[in-house]
């Protein structure tokens, strides 16, 4: 059995307005869809569970606007984050890239994760010939990078599969820098230089890629952990 990691960054005539709103404001910290229905209904509808760290107030005024959704109930978790359950018309755009996965026997394992540029990364199970038909299948608009293919086992599960690309450029200047070495050959504020950010923003991105590779690693061992929120 197969697995494929791989980030999907669609055309802006395909993004969905929210992933608009995700690229094109700041509200938005984290966001990722977490489990969906979509398959086999005959009325134009699918429901999705999302959860996001953003600001709440832009975000539901954003929600608000988009002609396909039929409606949304939005839970809280704190100041910072909140479960959104919506249930809304499938657009022709989603259906044009979903054909893909059509008569494939894959399956998607959830959370799809998306970055500040409205991307997403899902990881697909099945058949080597099936992941390479759906590959093949996407639309040519949509930019694909195939971030690892392999045997799955949840078991040993890529530490760093649900890192945003910008956490692994941070961890890997950090590492060629000698930022995890004992003692330090770097600090936080040579990261930052590689990556031409602030050394607050390269020591954030570093917190949160440790936080989640962490979290993964636990998981790995069969422990159960709190809702990554990073």
């Amino acid at each position: 059995m197969k697995y494929l990691d791989v980030r999907l960054s669609q055309p802006d005539w395909m993004l969905h307005p929210m992933q608009r709103f995700i690229r094109e404001e700041d509200a938005v910290r984290y966001e990722e869809l977490r489990t969906w229905n979509s398959a086999g209904r005959d009325d134009g509808l699918e429901y999705e569970l999302f959860y996001a760290e953003a600001e709440r107030e832009p975000y539901e005024e954003a929600l608000g606007t988009v002609e396909s959704v039929r409606w949304y109930d939005l839970t809280p978790i704190d100041d910072n984050s909140f479960y959104v359950y919506i249930c809304q018309e499938t657009r022709p755009e989603d259906v044009r890239w979903r054909e893909a996965f059509a008569a494939l026997n894959l399956v998607v394992v959830p959370p799809i994760v998306y970055d500040s540029e409205a991307a997403f990364y899902m990881i697909v199970i099945g058949a080597g010939e099936d992941l390479q038909a759906m590959l093949e299948g996407l639309p040519d608009e949509i930019d694909t990078t195939v971030r690892v293919i392999g045997e799955y086992d949840r078991q040993h599960a890529p530490l760093c599969g649900n890192l945003t690309e910008r956490q692994l450029e941070a961890v890997e200047s950090a590492v060629d820098l000698g930022y995890f070495e004992v003692p330090r050959d770097a600090g936080v504020d040579a990261v930052a230089d590689e990556l031409g950010c602030a050394s607050s923003t390269a020591a954030r991105l570093l917190q949160k890629a440790q936080a989640r590779v962490m979290r993964r690693l636990v998981q790995r061992r069969g422990r159960d952990t709190p809702i990554d929120r990073y």
